[in-house]
């Protein structure tokens, strides 16, 4: 049986990149989509989702403020999927301090359309360690 996964990212081009993706796995399929932390959380009452792969920069409300108030509504795992949060940096260590469960750094800025070609790999594992654990 496969993994809900809920995408959140205000770029729709990336939001097709990232189901596409996700479609390549068979362990995982998408089960909601979001434009944004707001949209995201009104999404997440009723629906059974088991990871939500979340980008940060978005409009109404970005992902680290969507952390503070998913933690408290979900037992998914969320793994940030963003331009801004390469391993080290600042945006990166915030998410993980709010509860991010992973962290996977877009390759090309906010619409990566190689993100399967350039960190395909390392999503696809990073996903199935945060569903596994």
């Amino acid at each position: 049986m496969p993994y809900n996964v809920m995408i959140v990212d205000d770029a729709a081009m990336m939001r097709l990149y990232i189901a596409s993706f996700i479609r390549s796995l068979p362990d995982f399929k998408v089960v909601a989509q979001a434009a944004n932390g707001q949209e995201a959380l009104d999404k997440l009452a009723g629906s059974d989702v088991d990871l939500i792969l979340l980008d940060i920069e978005m409009p109404v409300m970005d992902g680290l403020e969507f952390l503070r108030h998913a933690k408290l509504k979900t037992r998914a795992k969320i793994c940030m999927l963003s331009s801004v949060a390469v391993s080290g940096s600042p945006h990166a260590a915030k998410a993980r301090e709010l509860g991010a469960d992973g962290v996977v750094a877009k390759p090309s800025g906010t619409v990566s359309h190689d993100l399967e070609e350039k960190t395909g790999d390392e999503l696809a594992r990073t996903m199935r360690a945060l569903v596994a654990a």
